[in-house]
């Protein structure tokens, strides 16, 4: 074989070598970043039905306010409003004081 050909085969070989060791190597990360996301998603899922329990919560607790507060209103509306103007004193009587 002629000195050139050599040249150009291992030429070829190490652009073919390169592409093929790139794409194991990405193809190794992506398996091991799948495998990682794979064992925390439980975790995940736990924590965000527990989010939604803690927000549902609050906005029933809020709901129920807010009924009990127009409830309240609603019952009180009925009844005539007193005047809040202060009552007549009463003035002080004179006692005898005995000597």
């Amino acid at each position: 074989m002629e000195r050139p050909v050599i040249v150009a085969l291992l030429l070829m070989g190490l652009i073919i070598g390169t592409g093929v060791g790139s794409s194991y190597a990405r193809a190794r990360r992506g398996w091991t970043d799948y495998q990682t996301a794979r064992k925390t998603v439980p975790g995940a899922r736990r924590a965000a039905w527990l989010l939604i329990k803690v927000v549902t919560t609050k906005i029933g607790v809020i709901a129920l306010l807010l009924v009990g507060a127009v409830a309240y209103a609603a019952a009180d509306s009925d009844q005539p409003a007193t005047d809040p103007s202060p009552a007549p004193s009463v003035s002080p009587t004179t006692t005898r004081v005995a000597r």
